[in-house]
């Protein structure tokens, strides 16, 4: 079998977090609440109705273009496409087609060909006995579509493309992209071909999990070269994936972009794009987040490992909080150790009896990590002492102190409590002296019970060792 060359392109439609819908006053909550209660004339399409652009959604769709790179248009406008399903009401959807806001940019090393704004379709129910339901709160949602140039070549970069993705959405805080909700779903665009030329396309719609994005993906290459290997021709179609049986199946032949009948809506106006002040490329990147790509850089700038940075990033909330206590620091900050408590010590606490990211002190964080740098904490005292401080709002000084924890680093001091220890286990000294090695370490577990874990210790073995040398 000569090796054939996978091409995919991807398609990805995430809702966006504006707090109205995309061409009328209605509260854009599609998720919440009964069904139908976010409507109104516009969304339901009552006739005589106009539509009114949703100026905070074009704000997110070019916060996304200066993010990825791309560049953003001069002249837009909106279109109708046409198709009629029972969840689209008008018998059209306001799209965008020749003159998207976005063209151009790069994710994860994807470029990326355009990403435009259009209005999301109502949710069909078809699990309601012999009727299928219609709910209309999430017609009219904002609705960010991305496309991507055929240059992905495995279902695993599809898959990692779109959990890339996924992060900069969150990052920069224009939709929640929960692939569950549906507020972010992937279609992929599958080839294959022993040539350069590229082999027939085939669309897998409504994928809603990254396991699925890179399953579906490989079955269809599987399936594609099966096909052709046993003199079959692939059909351009778009098709579905079944989660149970783990394979796609035949929804319709692909339409073409001539059978929707594109044309600019009349209803609403061109946008020049440099006379909107609220549109300009300066005002949009002063108020566009950091993107994950650059986060991961700046991190590893401040001593992170990389495995630390991606931890951060991979966690919005986490790495919000970590930037908070960031800009508190100084070039002294031991950055890899706070990264160290933020992702195993807050990261395990954060989520139980109602504890935030968002509640929690990055001050009293930021003289903690300063305690334990410089040796007034050792890690046990500075870990119990971490959810007073942090989420109690209690100075980890003034607790030390108070509590005599501040970190013994006197080795006379230390050498009193030693021999005391010494004198109290003798079955362990004459374990240890016989060569038994892991006895020390019960030794030292003594010695810091006795000082109620403030003695160093580093120091606090080397005392241990000279004085049973003895």
């Amino acid at each position: 079998m000569s090796t054939y060359k996978t091409t995919v392109g991807i398609e990805v439609h995430a809702e966006l977090t504006t707090k109205s819908k995309m061409f009328c006053g209605c509260e854009n909550n599609p998720h919440d609440g009964e069904p139908n209660a976010h409507t109104c004339p516009v969304c339901l399409a009552h006739p005589g109705t106009l539509p009114s652009v949703n100026k905070e959604a074009i704000v997110c769709l070019l916060k996304m273009g200066v993010s990825i790179g791309g560049t953003i248009a001069n002249f837009s406008e909106f279109d109708r496409k046409n198709y009629f399903y029972p969840d689209i009401p008008k018998a059209y959807q306001i799209s965008q087609y020749q003159f998207p806001f976005i063209t151009g940019g790069v994710i994860a090393g994807v470029p990326i060909t355009r990403v435009h704004l259009e209005e999301d379709t109502a949710r069909s129910q078809h699990d309601q006995g012999e009727e299928s339901l219609v709910d209309f709160n999430r017609a009219g949602v904002p609705l960010l579509e991305l496309v991507t140039e055929p240059a992905i070549h495995s279902a695993e970069a599809a898959g990692n493309f779109a959990r890339e993705l996924q992060l900069l959405l969150r990052t920069i805080g224009i939709s929640n992209a929960n692939m569950e909700k549906g507020e972010m779903r992937v279609e992929a665009n599958i080839s294959v071909s022993k040539t350069d030329e590229l082999g027939t396309k085939v669309e897998v719609k409504n994928l809603n999990s990254f396991k699925s994005v890179e399953s579906a993906i490989a079955f269809e290459v599987a399936r594609h070269i099966d096909l052709l290997e046993k003199g079959g021709v692939v059909e351009q179609e778009t098709r579905g994936w079944d989660e149970v049986k783990l394979k796609t199946f035949v929804q319709r032949k692909k339409e073409k972009a001539a059978e929707y009948r594109y044309f600019p809506d009349p209803d609403i106006p061109k946008f020049m794009m440099s006379e909107v002040p609220e549109f300009k490329d300066s005002r949009i990147a002063e108020i566009t987040p950091k993107n994950s790509a650059l986060m991961r850089v700046e991190f590893v700038e401040l001593g992170l490992s990389e495995n630390q940075a991606n931890s951060i990033v991979e966690n919005v909330e986490m790495s919000s909080f970590f930037r908070k206590v960031v800009d508190l620091g100084g070039k002294n900050t031991d950055y890899s150790l706070l990264a160290n408590y933020i992702i195993n010590d807050l990261g395990s606490l954060v989520g139980s009896n109602g504890l935030t990211f968002a509640s929690a002190s990055a001050e009293n964080l930021l003289k903690l990590i300063t305690l334990l740098a410089e040796g007034k904490l050792n890690s046990r005292v500075a870990k119990d002492l971490l959810l007073e401080a942090v989420f109690g709002n209690n100075d980890p000084l003034e607790m030390a102190e108070n509590r005599g924890l501040i970190q013994n680093n006197s080795e006379d001091a230390l050498v009193a409590i030693v021999q005391e220890v010494i004198r109290a286990n003798e079955l362990v000294v004459a374990e240890y002296k016989a060569g038994k090695v892991s006895s020390l370490q019960y030794l030292i577990g003594q010695g810091m019970k006795a000082t109620r874990g403030s003695a160093n210790p580093a120091l606090l073995r080397t005392v241990l060792e000279r004085e049973l040398a003895r």
